[in-house]
């Protein structure tokens, strides 16, 4: 199953009471790492998201919440995304009809397909109805879904069902 978008944004509401932490200390601690990919304009979503991952305990890198960030994108936007993608373990590709037709998402991924192992790159797929069509190259990689028991499981590129890989959130 896919990931519900109104899941997603209802978790946008609710607050841990922790802060964030930088990616050393998160390390540190054995918190998990992952940057998030995703398009500006699904924030709500992003936030929902962020919040159910800090739930679980992942230290989640998001570019707009990243002050040292430029307020325009220019070079120092790009190198700092790519040293954020290759600094964390993770590189997760929140799927919407908003990141499929993004100028920078399929930048992010390729960038990360050629510096991450490829078991972590992982697929977040909502069910906005997008399709992959013009998108293929996000079939190549392992997708999360909501399990039977509220977790995210982690699939095999083109496996529907069967058994899971891992949890994300575990």
């Amino acid at each position: 199953m896919t990931i519900r978008i109104d899941q997603i944004q209802q978790a946008s509401y609710r607050s841990t009471g922790q802060t964030s932490i930088s990616l050393n200390s998160a390390k540190s601690a054995g918190r998990r790492t992952a940057f998030l990919c995703h398009s500006h304009s699904d924030a709500a979503l992003v936030k929902g998201l962020v919040q159910i991952l800090k739930e679980q305990g992942w230290n989640i890198y998001v570019d707009w919440m990243d002050s040292t960030m430029p307020p325009k994108p220019n070079r120092t936007t790009a190198d700092n995304i790519k040293n954020r993608i290759i600094q964390t373990e993770w590189f997760l590709f929140l799927a919407t009809a908003n990141s499929m037709s993004s100028r920078w998402c399929p930048w992010e991924i390729g960038y990360a397909d050629g510096k991450k192992p490829i078991e972590k790159i992982v697929i977040i797929p909502t069910n906005s109805g997008q399709t992959n069509y013009g998108n293929e190259y996000l079939d190549l990689y392992r997708r999360a879904i909501w399990a039977d028991d509220g977790r995210l499981a982690v699939f095999d590129p083109g496996a529907l069902s069967g058994i899971y890989v891992s949890y994300l959130n575990n």
